[in-house]
């Protein structure tokens, strides 16, 4: 009897066993393709990514393609054999990425737009600051500041949306001023990748050619714009000169700090990228977003956004901007601003 009521009790053991370790819910796995981390902002991204990742407990796997579009499809590729169940993108080319996008729906794997414009309407949502305000804060604060003169546009590259959406909204601001001959552009170019050295030449180029008469730069990231500020500081004009910028990295706010770069535009970081994992996650479970519709242009079809929102910097308001919200360090802003001219903290 006593072995009976010994076997009853193993078994019903052996049952609650089973139930307990019957199926679990198995781990989101999110694949992040990055274009690039050679900026500062881009390694920001990704390490908020991953901590927001670690934080909601999904598994996450990151590339970065080294500006290299054919790179970044090949990293596409891998994250989809991997059975990633979403595809965050922050394409290097945005017409080549509408290839990655078909792949991945054709395998059912959501995608999400990162930061920059996919050039397709199949993606499920595009993630990004408010990119059309952060265009028209740049042109407003140049022109703001030199509402007549002789101006140099510096544009991002060709093969990003980003530029093109930003480029439109320059004009669209400084657009009545062209017209009454007020401001005239001496020159325009768009950047390849965004690089500083290529920024750097092509200021030079534009100051040479119309010897020295420039009184703004309007430039479309921070990057970019420290190319510019070292064309300027090897004529002795930097500071002299609005440059404006974008992003927030250090290297800019310390140059704000001392009087060299004009501006930029503050796009908090970790609230993009929390938004994108949680998006994400959404996605895998099915669940609704709320977005709201977006066309880079009249010829484009609206895609689901979510759109953040960005704040000009300038020397005014470093204190109650990048430094109080903990983005920047006081000590690193200020570190080439003698001590007697820093702000009080």
């Amino acid at each position: 009897m006593m072995i009976k009521r010994l076997l009853i009790v193993v078994f019903a053991a052996f049952l609650v066993a089973s139930c307990s370790n019957g199926p679990q819910e198995k781990r989101i796995k999110i694949g992040f393709a990055m274009a690039t981390v050679k900026e500062e902002r881009w390694q920001r991204d990704r390490d908020a990514f991953e901590a927001q990742c670690k934080k909601m407990n999904v598994d996450c796997v990151i590339t970065v393609a080294d500006n290299s579009p054919d790179r970044q499809a090949n990293d596409v590729d891998n994250l989809l054999t991997q059975k990633v169940d979403v595809l965050v993108i922050a394409p290097q080319d945005a017409t080549q990425a509408a290839s990655m996008v078909e792949k991945a729906k054709a395998q059912g794997v959501p995608v999400i737009s990162y930061d920059r414009l996919i050039n397709s309407d199949k993606i499920d949502v595009y993630i990004s600051h408010q990119v059309p305000v952060i265009g028209r804060k740049i042109a407003e604060y140049a022109l703001g500041k030199v509402p007549k003169g002789n101006y140099v546009i510096v544009n991002g590259a060709s093969t990003d949306n980003n530029a093109h959406i930003m480029n439109k909204e320059y004009m669209a601001v400084l657009g009545d001023a062209i017209k009454k001959g007020e401001v005239v552009i001496k020159a325009e170019q768009f950047i390849p990748d965004w690089k500083p050295e290529l920024a750097l030449n092509f200021a030079e180029n534009a100051l040479t050619q119309n010897n020295d008469d420039i009184q703004a730069f309007v430039v479309s990231n921070d990057g970019m714009a420290g190319g510019v500020v070292s064309a300027l500081a090897k004529k002795g004009l930097a500071g002299r000169i609005i440059v404006t910028g974008q992003d927030a990295d250090k290297r800019a706010l310390q140059s704000i700090a001392e009087g060299k770069q004009s501006m930029t535009v503050y796009k908090p970081i970790i609230p993009l990228a929390n938004s994108a994992v949680e998006a994400a996650i959404k996605l895998a479970k099915k669940e609704k977003l709320e977005t709201k519709p977006f066309k880079k242009d009249d010829n484009s079809k609206e895609v689901p956004a979510i759109l953040l929102e960005v704040v000009t910097v300038d020397k005014a308001n470093l204190m109650d901007t990048v430094i109080k919200d903990g983005y920047a360090k006081y000590e690193d802003v200020f570190m080439n601003v003698q001590e007697s001219d820093r702000p009080k903290k």
